[in-house]
């Protein structure tokens, strides 16, 4: 098994690179806090996500061009395990914040096992219409969730 941490880095593009990085930054910048505020655990937490992603997506990635960050899908999932675990320690976040960062890390290590393993490889096998509907839910809940406070009511 070979793996590449740094897969042919050279500085023949760097100015092109650092450009790409900081456009890429600019956007995910208010898309990383308003996952954070929307995954119920604020804005900080979703600054240091998006930060975190972008080195490990960087550190371990696939491709020279690829450029991750904070997604509207992640922040659903997020945002229904922050709350469950909240709710198993009667809304205090500084209880359940240990347990929150363990089920994050352990989702994490899933992940890279699984991307070890070349599971990813099997994503063009899942039709486009089990795909659409997913990301149709995932904008439903979004709204869903932001419709009463977008109408000034705070539950």
């Amino acid at each position: 098994m070979n793996i590449r941490l740094i897969p042919s880095l050279t500085f023949k593009h760097f100015r092109g690179d650092l450009f790409g990085g900081v456009t890429a930054g600019i956007v995910a910048l208010p898309l990383a806090l308003a996952f954070g505020l929307q995954s119920g655990l604020g804005a900080a937490a979703g600054l240091y996500g998006a930060i975190f992603i972008s080195f490990f997506a960087a550190l371990f990635g696939g491709t020279n061009t690829q450029i991750s960050g904070p997604t509207a899908p992640m922040t659903a999932v997020s945002m229904v395990v922050v709350a469950g675990i909240l709710a198993n320690f009667e809304g205090d976040l500084e209880k359940a914040l240990p347990a929150i960062l363990m089920v994050f890390l352990l989702a994490g290590l899933m992940q890279i096992g699984l991307g070890l393993m070349r599971v990813g490889q099997y994503i063009r096998y899942i039709p486009y219409p089990v795909v659409s509907g997913f990301m149709t839910g995932i904008g439903v809940i979004i709204l869903i969730t932001q419709l009463l406070p977008a109408l000034g009511y705070y539950p």
